[in-house]
């Protein structure tokens, strides 16, 4: 079945929307900490290529939710059960992908639809190490003030190279008119109803190279994926990271295509 997408759409409605709403209405970990090891074992560490990483998550045995444009032309490793990007490690379970599915309606300059799925080799063992992210029930917005968590192998600032360890930062959401105002991003691009902004009004706080696809957890809840931040420039208080809502439609896309209806 064929999908038809106009991105310019969307972004259009995005910014009609955000002119009615009243007041109040690649990316990295900058200002985390280190996690305890294996505390978070629905991350995934994805290694592209041979330099290359991003992050995801664990959504079923043998499928892991990340970023869209997290792609490789050679091949991925994927990584489950890991505190070290690189020290061998006995809770590790390392996999690989039989198919990679993009979301259909992906557009690489709004960055809309930010999101893809992984079909790996075979099923994770499910243990201590290695669990599961439940998907949301339902794609709510999730309101600004909300704190959320996002943790990655990403850069720990603009100059250093990945973090050789897990790290998580808690983040806020910030309102889409903020984040669009001529103070940050400015609509260039939009930050529209499928996307979350997230960081700290002040700076510092923020996800880097290496972290997108990683998930964003508000509440307990699965809520988004690491999408992007200004180009070299992570944690600065005029670029909060952006991130790909878990919204319905997103969520709908999600289960029909695990389920192999797309």
């Amino acid at each position: 079945m064929k999908t038809f997408c106009a991105p310019w759409v969307s972004s259009l409605a995005a910014v009609v929307f955000l002119l009615l709403i009243p007041e109040g209405g690649c990316v990295r970990i900058i200002g985390g900490d280190t996690v305890v090891p294996h505390s978070r074992p629905y991350m995934v560490l994805l290694k592209l290529g041979k330099k290359g990483i991003c992050g995801g998550a664990l959504v079923a045995k043998d499928w892991v939710l990340t970023a869209a444009h997290c792609t490789t032309k050679t091949s991925y490793q994927v990584i489950l059960g890991a505190h070290s990007k690189d020290k061998d490690e006995p809770e590790k379970q390392i996999l690989s992908v039989k198919k990679a599915f993009p979301y259909p309606c992906f557009d690489n300059h709004t960055h809309e639809g930010d999101l893809q799925l992984l079909w790996l080799n075979k099923k994770a063992t499910i243990n201590k190490n290695v669990a599961i992210l439940a998907l949301p029930e339902k794609g709510d917005d999730v309101k600004p003030g909300t704190r959320c968590q996002v943790a990655g192998w990403g850069r720990v600032n603009n100059k250093s190279p990945p973090s050789e360890t897990l790290r998580e930062v808690n983040i806020t959401v910030i309102d889409r008119k903020i984040c669009n105002d001529e103070k940050h991003y400015n609509f260039n691009p939009v930050i529209g109803l499928n996307m979350i902004c997230a960081g700290n009004l002040h700076g510092g706080k923020d996800s880097c190279e290496g972290d997108s696809g990683s998930p964003l957890v508000c509440g307990g809840i699965f809520r988004g994926i690491t999408a992007f931040g200004l180009s070299g420039k992570c944690g600065v208080r005029q670029g909060p990271g952006i991130y790909t809502s878990l919204s319905q439609k997103h969520l709908s896309w999600i289960k029909k295509t695990m389920k192999g209806t797309v």
